[in-house]
């Protein structure tokens, strides 16, 4: 099981919750990942835990001003990258130009869709996963797996009718080992959460509760 905590633009010390994510690694089965902000690639990937861009922008080194660029949170330590977050919506051909970006920057990629049929039309642009995140469940108390348990099903059969090889992961609302089990029971390899452990007040514990369900 894939467990990947975005961060966001949440008031949390990157690195505690980094080296908390680090230390549960070694005591767990599963894979966690951490996405800070940008700026903060650098010192949560110091900590030895695997790291993730929250984005990557569509462009190659040239003109682009204020844009992410894929080669270099490569460089500040960064394995993989987020895209088309609810919170961070791309067109389609940047969905797909990100992707080249990320892949040339040797980047393991998850395209985040609100539901099934965008999942199938991201499967289809060759991510390495997929997410799916119903925007109005994103930060509430109720994880998809239990408020919408169909849409997960239905993800994990459109995104494997495009491509077998995708993985499908879900997220929003995701916040304890229950809702890790209920993901896994609905075939998902892996889940997306954020404020379940950057706003806890001890992340250690709150990955600790999550990691009860892998």
């Amino acid at each position: 099981m894939f467990v990947l905590v975005n961060l966001k633009t949440y008031p949390c010390d990157p690195a505690t919750v980094a080296e908390a994510a680090r230390d549960a690694t070694e005591e767990s089965d599963a894979r966690i990942a951490i996405a800070p902000q940008t700026a903060h690639l650098g010192r949560v990937a110091a900590t030895g835990i695997e790291t993730w861009a929250q984005h990557v922008a569509p462009v190659d080194h040239g003109s682009h001003t204020g844009h992410t660029l894929a080669e270099a949170v490569r460089a500040a330590g960064a394995t993989g990258t987020l895209l088309n977050h609810s919170e961070r919506r791309l067109t389609l051909a940047d969905i797909d130009a990100a992707l080249d970006a990320a892949e040339r920057a040797g980047l393991e990629t998850i395209v985040c869709a609100n539901n099934p049929d965008q999942v199938a039309a991201a499967a289809a642009l060759g991510p390495d996963a997929v997410a799916v995140e119903p925007p109005e469940l994103i930060g509430g108390d109720v994880s998809v797996a239990t408020a919408d348990p169909e849409i997960v099903e239905k993800a994990v059969a459109a995104a494997d009718a495009v491509d077998p090889d995708v993985a499908v992961y879900c997220g929003a609302g995701v916040s304890t080992g229950d809702d890790v089990a209920a993901a896994a029971d609905l075939g998902a390899e892996g889940v997306l959460l954020a404020s379940g452990v950057a706003k806890a007040d001890d992340p250690r514990a709150a990955l600790d509760g999550l990691l009860s369900g892998v």
